[in-house]
């Protein structure tokens, strides 16, 4: 007796696609539009790697599956079979000649999905942010995202960094005391973490060269485009490096991190309506300006008319004032030495004058503000606990902070990037809750 076996058709991904042109596939998503023309339908899926459109000619299918697709609704749960065609009409160079359909989830007619192609307003989206991420946008933004994060490792882990985790939770400030986060630690106060550079830099310590990458929380009162209260960062820290060193460093891990973004996410920019050819000139080396010569820039500014208000030396730069140094170049900018009074306790002193800090803020072009904030850190164990005192900090919760400067303690530096701002400037966002799939702010904590 024969028997026949039947073949089934390999599973595909629609950002792959090509590699199936003229084969059958099974394409596994969710039905993102449907437009209909006589006897032709016309669907577009989505499968989480982007979108295709179907052809379903009455003729081809059988009138059930005709009819099962007709009537679905947007956001259905699918499993597609089709074959696939080359059409440089089509969004992406392929169209999908539909055979069948399996639905798996029907979303209810008298309960559509609340996501339409029509404008929603910002409040309406961000409480339904569960779903709003499933629209191509938003998955553009998402994809993005996670290439700026897998650049960033790649950058770390290429150049001999070994990746060190700091904790969450914390038994004191790092950036200063007015932004924690209190956490009822058994029967003791905490803290959500600011940062995870101190305990870095006790890892630095022991391993020469590396870096973390996590959540980080700011209890910051401001409801601006660029603020979040949870937001992710990746900091390195380097044994033995001074601030020229970081500054570097940094130039060359934002240029690789842009580039990679154009090489690899170009469809994905586009999807967001980003101009790319600003991208490609974010290239090392960068411009690099003294907080002195920022302060002069931004007087000229004023004095032209071109800023409400005049910037004064000692002061920390403003949203307003960023955005106009940076508009002035192509590329990010390197503003370093800032006075000590307006930076963290843990800044290096500039031997040339204690007035000022080795610090540096990278400000990211069009208007994006600090991207970067790094500073070589105090070596000395006398002037760290002296400035530890001069904030006002717990002198006990530092001490192991202080035993770095105690037992071989060296020449330090770091820096550290958010990534939702970095998401922003190199999407072109107009607001910084678009970065992450959850965006926590002042007035938000749903979904």
């Amino acid at each position: 007796m024969e028997t026949t076996t039947t073949t089934q058709p390999p599973i595909g991904t629609i950002a792959k696609i090509g590699q199936h042109d003229g084969q059958t596939v099974i394409i596994r998503g969710w039905l993102y539009n449907l437009r209909e023309s006589g006897k032709l339908l016309f669907p577009i899926f989505r499968d989480g790697t982007g979108v295709i459109q179907g052809v379903v000619p009455k003729s081809q299918v059988t009138p059930e599956t005709f009819e099962t697709i007709k009537n679905l609704t947007l956001e259905s749960s699918v499993v597609v079979t089709g074959k696939v065609r080359a059409d440089k009409r089509a969004p992406g160079g392929y169209e999908l000649d539909v055979s069948d359909v399996r639905v798996v989830e029907k979303v209810p007619v008298d309960d559509p999905f609340p996501i339409s192609l029509k404008e929603h307003g910002p409040d309406f989206l961000m409480e339904h942010r569960h779903l709003w991420v499933r629209t191509p946008r938003q998955t553009a933004i998402l994809r993005i995202r996670h290439e700026i994060i897998r650049a960033a490792r790649n950058f770390f882990d290429e150049r001999g960094f070994v990746l060190t985790d700091p904790p969450i939770l914390t038994p004191a400030a790092c950036e200063g005391t007015s932004t924690l986060f209190p956490v009822n630690y058994f029967e003791e106060q905490a803290y959500l973490t600011q940062s995870g550079q101190l305990y870095i830099e006790a890892t630095a310590m022991a391993l020469g060269k590396v870096y973390s990458f996590g959540p980080t929380f700011r209890a910051e009162k401001s409801k601006t485009r660029r603020h979040l209260t949870e937001f992710w960062m990746v900091e390195p820290e380097v044994a033995y490096a001074q601030l020229d060193d970081i500054m570097e460093l940094a130039e060359n891990f934002i240029s690789h991190i842009v580039q990679s973004v154009v090489a690899n996410r170009r469809d994905d920019l586009k999807a967001v309506d980003r101009d790319v050819t600003k991208l490609e000139n974010i290239k090392a080396p960068f411009p690099r300006i003294t907080y002195d010569e920022a302060v002069k820039r931004l007087q000229e500014g004023h004095q032209k008319g071109q800023l409400e208000t005049r910037f004064e030396w000692g002061g920390d730069l403003g949203s307003p004032d960023e955005t106009y140094l940076s508009s002035q170049f192509d590329r990010p900018v390197m503003v370093h030495r800032y006075p000590a009074k307006v930076k963290a306790f843990y800044m290096e002193p500039d031997p040339g004058n204690p007035e000022l800090a080795l610090c540096v803020d990278v400000l990211a072009p069009e208007g994006y503000g600090e991207i970067i904030g790094g500073s070589q850190r105090i070596g000395d164990y006398d002037l760290l606990l002296q400035r530890i005192r001069e904030h006002g900090l717990p002198e006990e919760a530092f001490k192991w902070y202080l035993d770095l400067r105690k037992y071989g303690g060296v020449p330090h530096a770091g820096f550290g990037m958010g990534i939702e701002r970095a998401v922003a400037w190199i999407c072109g966002l107009e607001h910084v809750r678009e970065t992450i799939p959850f965006a926590r702010t002042l007035t938000r904590i749903y979904p």
